[in-house]
């Protein structure tokens, strides 16, 4: 398995986003809905669902999430208005941090997506609206970064690359 590629995103005033960085896997599963689900369980990720992802910006405050594309090709915007957008293929996996904002952008018309969360933990969903964000930025950093990797289990990089994150903010506070 070839090391994710990694994005950071600083709280914009709207969006918390997140110190830990979203993590791509490009090509990571085999396109399957079954699969993916299937893998997620596996590393400790579950309360699956099969659909697509919202075409506004939203995030997650009180979980982590991770995104399988099962089917087609996604243009996603991390990290709010002024983030990054990245493209989704079939096989490649993301994971996002409690409080990073996503959104679809332009998708294929056989667009297929499984996503999780780790313990089978509850999401709620977020708009980004001015009365939320103080209460969404102490849950989003609340939620503990000490999660399995959804592609690889305790052997993958995930791990690994959330604590020297969550060790950097320690330093700089």
């Amino acid at each position: 398995m070839q090391d994710p590629e990694t994005y950071t995103f600083v709280s914009d005033g709207r969006f918390p986003n997140s110190r830990l960085p979203v993590l791509v896997y490009r090509r990571a599963l085999i396109a399957d809905a079954q699969v993916m689900t299937q893998a997620f369980a596996t590393n400790g990720w579950s309360n699956a669902w099969l659909d697509g992802i919202f075409p506004y910006h939203h995030f997650h405050s009180i979980a982590h999430e991770v995104l399988g594309i099962a089917g087609g090709e996604v243009q996603v915007a991390l990290g709010g208005p002024s983030g990054r957008t990245v493209v989704l293929a079939a096989g490649d996996v993301v994971v996002i941090p409690a409080g990073v904002a996503h959104r679809n952008v332009g998708q294929s018309h056989n667009l297929a997506v499984v996503g999780a969360y780790p313990g089978g933990a509850d999401y709620d969903i977020k708009r980004g609206e001015p009365a939320e964000y103080v209460a969404a930025m102490r849950a989003s950093a609340a939620v503990s970064p000490s999660v399995a990797d959804p592609v690889a289990g305790d052997d993958g990089p995930l791990r690994a690359l959330w604590n020297e994150a969550s060790a950097r903010r320690t330093v700089d506070t």
